[in-house]
């Protein structure tokens, strides 16, 4: 199936090209008896080469090149063994040869075309895919691998046409059925997908068909049917990468309890997932259980401490539950320690130390989150929060002159930010300014009723990481 990985050298018949080897030294100009010589080593190469021995044929097929330079069997043969040996530029100055000495043939064009998508020359690939498949146009390899090419290059819709046409020829070829599913679904050709994967499934029932007919109802706005599917994957394939996708699809659409469960008989049969964990951590969030969601997503920054999405959820969660102050203090510091130019990173450790220390704590170090909070806003001027906090923070020390120039930045920054117009009113109204205080604190009132801009921007991220973590799996794959 489509993975965007280099296609393998073809190795084509070889016995078929030894069988006629002998008949091409007779004709060119050799005794009979230097022919059957010749024709010896030949298929000794190729016996080696079929053997795996691939640098005993290497010797050997460039000894008969010594005496046949022209040969577009030894060419061939002798660019497929440097090919077998990854030395991909030797292997491309015999397949270039072989061509040019013969070039009606799809195959050699064909070795030649993988070879240099293995270069990375990917237009000149291009050219030597198309060549074959005009060569043979009913042939199922030259449209596949054509198709697999365009898909390498970005080019799903060329590669539509391709895969139907290698579809046509062997229906019952079920990598290029699932490639052509596949590229129907990102092509939003969603009825088509459907069709052709279940009937596919009625030919094979595998996980992996399913997991892609959920990711076509998902796509289709069908969620229960996609969670259906994600379900039956998962059973057939309990992976990693299959539990993930369906507790996701029950977060994403808050069917929380059952997404609960689902995590966490997953993180019990993949402890070492630093993403179950995350998702575990955000499912439990979004259910309220703020103190589990913490000690998930505290061990989901152990398992990647530089994945900055984690510190997200676990600043979220740890709003809402700040009993365990030390150990996200902890993370928070390694966290800016790992990342040191990141923003964020100086923020959340920052936000960290005020939250888990606010009352009356006589090692509060105001000056330190306030010096987090300036190095997170000279790294990034446009972190609407920062000023937000920076501002709470002057303002709580009655340093209002200063606090308004920071709520007025995160307001422009942010102006859905409903804080920012509740503590800027605040700030007017004890400096005497009453008319553009209640003039903030009402603008307050309107965007609390107006839309839960906290739970939208919550449901925002959650589905901004499962995708991304999707997206980063299938491009592993």
């Amino acid at each position: 199936m489509l993975t965007y990985e280099a296609v393998g050298i073809r190795h084509w018949v070889i016995c078929a090209v030894a069988a006629t080897f002998l008949v091409c030294l007779l004709s060119a100009s050799l005794g009979a008896q230097e022919a059957s010589q010749a024709d010896r080593q030949f298929q000794s190469a190729v016996a080696q080469y079929e053997a795996g021995h691939f640098n005993e044929a290497t010797v050997q097929l460039e000894k008969l090149l010594q005496q046949m330079p022209e040969s577009f069997d030894i060419h061939e043969l002798l660019g497929l063994a440097y090919s077998a040996k990854s030395q991909d530029s030797k292997a491309n100055l015999h397949l270039q040869k072989a061509v040019v000495l013969n070039p009606g043939s799809a195959p050699a064009r064909t070795n030649l075309a993988t070879n240099l998508v293995r270069m990375g020359k990917l237009e000149s690939a291009e050219k030597e895919f198309k060549k074959a498949a005009e060569l043979e146009p009913r042939n199922f390899d030259t449209n596949h691998n054509l198709a697999e090419l365009y898909v390498r290059s970005g080019k799903v819709k060329d590669a539509v046409p391709f895969l139907e046409k290698a579809q046509q020829i062997d229906p019952s070829s079920y990598d290029n059925g699932y490639d052509l599913s596949l590229t129907y679904l990102m092509t939003g050709r969603l009825g088509d997908a459907r069709q052709l994967i279940q009937g596919l499934l009625r030919r094979k029932d595998t996980a992996e068909l399913h997991n892609l007919l959920a990711e076509v109802e998902e796509k289709d706005g069908k969620f229960v049917e996609a969670a259906t599917q994600y379900e039956l994957a998962a059973y057939k394939d309990p992976s990693e990468s299959n539990l993930f996708d369906w507790g996701s699809e029950l977060l994403l659409h808050r069917t929380l309890d059952p997404a609960v469960e689902v995590f966490q008989h997953a993180t019990e049969r993949y402890p070492n997932s630093p993403r179950l964990m995350v998702g575990l951590g955000m499912a439990l969030y979004s259910r309220g259980n703020y103190d589990q969601a913490v000690k998930a997503l505290l061990k989901g920054t152990d398992l990647n401490p530089s994945d900055p999405r984690c510190y997200y959820f676990l600043s979220k969660a740890y709003d809402s539950s700040p009993g365990q102050a030390e150990d996200v203090i902890e993370r928070f510091r390694r966290f800016s320690e790992l990342q040191p130019t990141n923003a964020r990173a100086s923020y959340y450790y920052a936000m960290s130390l005020w939250k888990g220390r606010r009352t009356q704590d006589p090692n509060l170090d105001l000056h330190k989150i306030e010096t987090l909070l300036r190095t997170a806003i000279k790294l990034d001027s446009s972190l609407a929060e920062a000023h937000l906090q920076l501002g709470n923070l002057l303002s709580d020390q009655s340093k209002y002159a200063e606090a308004i120039p920071e709520y007025l930045r995160a307001r422009e920054l942010n102006p859905d930010l409903a804080d920012v117009y509740y503590r800027l009113g605040q700030v007017y109204v004890r400096t005497g300014d009453k008319e553009h205080g209640q003039e903030q604190l009402q603008i307050y009132q309107k965007l609390r009723e107006q839309h839960l801009a906290d739970l939208d921007r919550q449901r925002a991220e959650i589905r901004q990481f499962v995708y991304a973590e999707k997206e980063g799996s299938t491009a592993k794959q």
